[in-house]
């Protein structure tokens, strides 16, 4: 089995940027979310949400793209979600785009500790904008999946 280290930090964002990821619906979600990467092989470092946008931090096998990855557990939590919800509940869908970022394990527990502080980051503005991204326009091309 080769040795490999391939970490990610991962964002993207309900289609619209519309505030759904709340409350159960959060907890649903990122459930799902978690589930999905780890069936698929994925070593998930920190997982957190904001109302409109979801960032992962993961070690992804070299043997899956980050298209793939980013495709499956985007697929997988928006369909299981929206059929097992309650009538009341709205359908959560995705933007097509995302951000992927790739980072080093002397940086994973800065990376970590990001992710797991988001909405006291949000909360008092001071997000780092590089890793808030997901498909604006810039010089970094936005990936779809």
């Amino acid at each position: 089995m080769p040795y490999w280290t391939l970490l990610y930090h991962i964002v993207w964002a309900t289609k619209d940027r519309q505030p759904l990821l709340v409350g159960e619906v959060e907890t649903r979600i990122l459930g799902l979310i978690r589930g999905k990467a780890v069936n698929l092989g994925l070593t998930v470092h920190a997982l957190n949400c904001m109302p409109d946008h979801v960032h992962l931090v993961a070690s992804i096998p070299p043997n899956l793209s980050v298209a793939r990855v980013i495709g499956q557990i985007k697929g997988v939590a928006t369909a299981i979600y929206n059929k097992e919800r309650g009538v009341d509940d709205p359908a959560i869908y995705w933007q097509a785009e995302y951000g992927a970022f790739t980072l080093d394990r002397k940086r994973l527990p800065v990376y970590i500790a990001y992710v797991n502080g988001q909405k006291a980051h949000h909360g008092e503005d001071n997000t780092i904008a590089a890793l808030e991204r997901w498909g604006e326009t810039s010089s970094i091309q936005p990936a779809r999946g």
